[in-house]
């Protein structure tokens, strides 16, 4: 895939465009975000990302057209994961709901940087390091072992990493919120609040969801550049995207499930790929021949677009039979009499 620096320049410029609409737009304010606003700001940034993906179809052609799409829906429905981590961080750190949008653009932003940086150093990996592909698979392979077996289930407190303990060593840090204001001064003392303490941890957890976000993306395209543009458009949504589910990720029972089967999924296909690349030989009859074929992106896509679907189908209606049999065994008035 031949990109143009113009192209690169492009893309960057419309990502720091939509950052600028954020800072200036959205937190500049300190404001709870209604359901409505959240959601048409969530459609206006799929719109976008899905225009640039036409975009890369009508250029490069189907075949990464289909890689940028695979991608990005697999790193969307992986960083629904991530909101609830986000939901327990916000829950830790009693961030006010006003200041909550704050909070998440700036450690998104951070996290963007951050993940660049990873995305770079894993193409640099992959283009030297041919065998890579077979620790990314077995990596993605454990991963998704992990996510089936947890069930979905998570922690109940929100654990604090290295990062976010070094930065609160650092750092005097009060101990309420001063407004939305990230540092403020106390009897002639500089300190931080707790609202850059809550972006610390954001970004850094994103970053941590990264190793195994970034894995999996490489295992359906190893272009750069749709692995930047996939990781970028799925992590500036993710603002509006935390208000518009939140309150409903409860309700997504089976979505560890479903993201370990896709996870595996892609494992499975980094382990395939790996013996394409490295010309691993099966011999039959004296002929080297390919034992296994690669999958190819059509079939990617839809089977990470299918189970998804099935899984939020399955999500949604048992919570709706479990609150069925809830209302069910709950007494009623005249029993209560």
């Amino acid at each position: 895939m031949n990109v143009p620096a113009w192209a690169w320049a492009l893309t960057v410029a419309v990502l720091l465009v939509m950052l600028a609409v954020d800072y200036l737009g959205h937190v500049r304010h300190a404001h709870e975000p209604t359901l409505r606003e959240s959601a048409w700001w969530s459609a206006g940034y799929v719109a976008v990302a899905v225009a640039f993906g036409a975009i890369v179809w009508a250029v490069w052609g189907s075949r990464y057209g289909g890689e940028y799409f695979a991608g990005y829906v697999t790193e969307k429905s992986l960083s629904i994961d991530n909101l609830f981590v986000f939901v327990l961080i916000m829950a830790s750190f009693r961030v006010p709901r006003a200041a909550q949008q704050k909070v998440l653009l700036v450690g998104i932003t951070v996290a963007l940087v951050l993940r660049t940086v990873f995305i770079f150093a894993g193409a640099a990996l992959i283009e030297n390091v041919s065998w890579i592909f077979y620790v990314f698979g077995a990596f993605l392979l454990y991963t998704a072992w992990q996510q089936i077996r947890s069930g979905g289930t998570e922690e109940e407190e929100f654990a604090e990493n290295a990062a976010l303990r070094l930065t609160r060593r650092l750092f005097p840090t009060t101990d309420d919120f001063v407004g939305d204001a990230l540092v403020t001064r106390i009897d002639g003392r500089r300190m931080v609040t707790p609202l850059l303490i809550a972006m610390v941890a954001i970004g850094t957890a994103d970053v941590i969801f990264a190793v195994d976000s970034i894995p999996a993306i490489f295992g359906l395209t190893q272009e750069t550049f749709l692995v930047f543009a996939a990781n970028a458009f799925s992590l500036l949504g993710l603002r509006q995207l935390f208000f518009l589910v939140d309150g409903l990720l409860d309700r997504l029972v089976y979505l560890a499930y479903g993201l370990g089967a896709i996870l595996g999924f892609i494992g499975v296909k980094l382990v395939i790929h790996a013996l394409h690349t490295n010309e691993v030989p099966f011999i039959n009859g004296g002929q080297h021949v390919t034992a296994v074929p690669e999958i190819t992106t059509a079939v990617s896509l839809g089977f990470i677009v299918g189970v998804l679907t099935l899984t939020t189908v399955l999500s949604l209606g048992r919570t709706r039979a479990d609150e069925r049999a809830a209302s069910a065994a709950a007494p009623s008035d005249e029993t209560r009499d």
